[in-house]
């Protein structure tokens, strides 16, 4: 009897530490796609250049754990491309609205097909400017950076990071949240490798975004790759779209 109860006694202690653990650490665990969301990302009518890049950016799951919703305000940095952006302005439905943001390198390639975009799509709006000097709307819901944070600080875009964050964290409104998606560098790196090979240490988002006030609710595994060769350059033959990547979702 001393022994089952002794037994008992381990085991709900067990469980119970446990559930210390599931709340201190933030879920990777990835919740049910929302309707709007699997809509968002099976729309037929996306480019199917788009389409063909899913399997390596699984946006199903990145938008479900980012906890967009239908009507949200959204601020996308790095917008250049649109493959975020077509997913975002489906998934947040024509009483949403999206602000895309690109830096001024990117003008000469970019800036055309971005206008085309705008204009096709009514719930958006798109500027070109030095990240930390531009004027961002109020009362965000979300704020999304796909692969592009180790890249603003680099020398040619000039962004002051700490300014820059504080930006986010004033256009957003309480409760709303930033999505951060990046190549992993070698743990404890920073920013080290950012401009060599496009990769940062994720620890140096989460100091940088917890400097900013941002409290840290997401840190999903969903893109991790233990064979990843974290010397390598993220464009590199056989890297893209399988890189070790963090996914941080911060909230306000």
């Amino acid at each position: 009897m001393l022994a089952r109860r002794t037994a008992i006694c381990a085991a709900f202690a067990m469980l119970i530490a446990g559930a210390a653990l599931a709340q201190a650490t933030p879920g990777a665990k990835v919740p049910p796609i929302p309707a709007n969301v699997r809509a968002a990302v099976d729309d037929p009518t996306r480019p199917e250049k788009d389409r063909q890049r899913d399997a390596g950016r699984k946006p199903d799951q990145v938008f479900a754990l980012a906890g967009i919703k239908t009507g949200d305000k959204v601020i996308e940095i790095g917008s250049f491309g649109q493959y975020d952006t077509n997913i975002i302005v489906r998934a947040i439905g024509a009483k949403g609205h999206v602000w895309m943001y690109d830096l001024p390198y990117q003008r000469a390639k970019q800036e055309e097909p971005t206008k085309a975009f705008n204009e096709a799509h009514k719930n958006t709006e798109y500027q070109i400017g030095k990240f930390d000097e531009l004027t961002y709307p109020k009362d965000v819901n979300l704020v999304v950076i796909d692969m592009y944070y180790h890249d603003l600080a680099l020398p040619s875009n000039g962004v002051d990071m700490t300014k820059f964050n504080k930006l986010m964290f004033d256009a957003l409104k309480k409760g709303g949240r930033v999505l951060i998606v990046d190549h992993n560098a070698e743990a404890g790196s920073g920013r080290r490798d950012t401009q060599k090979i496009h990769r940062i240490g994720p620890e140096a988002i989460e100091q940088e975004m917890k400097d900013a006030g941002f409290k840290e609710v997401v840190n999903s595994t969903i893109f991790a790759n233990p064979g990843d060769d974290k010397t390598k350059m993220v464009f590199a033959p056989g890297e893209r779209g399988a890189t070790d990547r963090s996914l941080f979702v911060f909230q306000k």
